[in-house]
């Protein structure tokens, strides 16, 4: 996914020119998605709410002590000089992460297509080079290939016809050898203590989460079998990580 102000090709850097005119012209052409608005609000575009939960404290208690152990799992797939893209802002400190793990011979593009969402992301990369974040659409990525391609906790998040679009689309996105990591939400075991308690609050606050309960990733893609999966699941099930292999 590629993000340009105004569709010129050029990214937009706050030192260009006012974060919150570039951001304006720039959206005024990607619009924010009317699920994302409805759903979402409250967590990734009132800028006083991103501020206080883009906190790797605020995570780990969100996903029950378990943000490091993921955080660690999603690394794994990474080596130093490669090319990674992420699909999407991640809170907490997953990102500036990514760009130390890479290092300077590497690459790493970010998008997001919440404007608020794609300066807080620049902000963590500040200095480093190797480093971009582009305001896009998962869902359109654009031209290019990677080593790695990271889905950290955004399927979730997403109605299932977005789903099949996002995973199709990082899947394209790998190139020859290349891998797609998803690290999400997963159904638990039935003994686990967490399950009804899940449950309710994907009804309240999580309507498209409880999909991958039911769903493995691999059935939203399109060209599945073009792939070599494999999926490991963390916490009595709660959680997973899920590698497509480009064959």
């Amino acid at each position: 996914m590629t993000l340009t102000a105004e569709s010129s090709g050029r990214r937009i850097w706050p030192d260009d020119e006012p974060v919150a005119e570039a951001f304006g012209r720039a959206s005024a052409n990607l619009p924010i998605p009317d699920y994302l608005q409805a759903v979402y609000t409250w967590a990734y575009i009132d800028p006083t709410n991103v501020r206080l939960l883009d906190r790797p404290s605020v995570v780990t208690v969100i996903l029950f002590g378990n943000y490091r152990r993921l955080r660690r799992a999603c690394l794994s797939e990474i080596e130093p000089g490669q090319r990674v893209f992420q699909a999407a802002h991640v809170y907490g400190n997953l990102i500036p992460d990514l760009a130390r793990k890479i290092g300077s011979t590497g690459q790493l593009d970010v998008v997001d297509v919440v404007p608020v969402q794609v300066a807080r992301c620049r902000s963590k990369l500040r200095g480093l080079a190797h480093a971009s974040v582009r305001l896009a659409d998962a869902s359109e990525p654009g031209a290019g290939g990677y080593d790695v391609v990271s889905s950290f906790f955004l399927l979730h998040e997403i109605p299932d016809d977005v789903k099949r679009s996002v995973v199709d689309a990082l899947l394209a996105r790998t190139g020859p050898g290349g891998k797609v990591v998803f690290v999400d939400y997963h159904q638990p075991s039935r003994w686990h203590p967490l399950r009804e308690l899940m449950r309710r609050v994907n009804g309240w606050l999580e309507p498209f989460a409880e999909s991958l309960w039911h769903h493995d990733i691999r059935t939203f893609a399109r060209d599945a079998d073009g792939f070599r999966w494999e999926k490991q699941t963390f916490f009595g099930g709660l959680y997973q990580k899920v590698v497509a292999y480009r064959l």
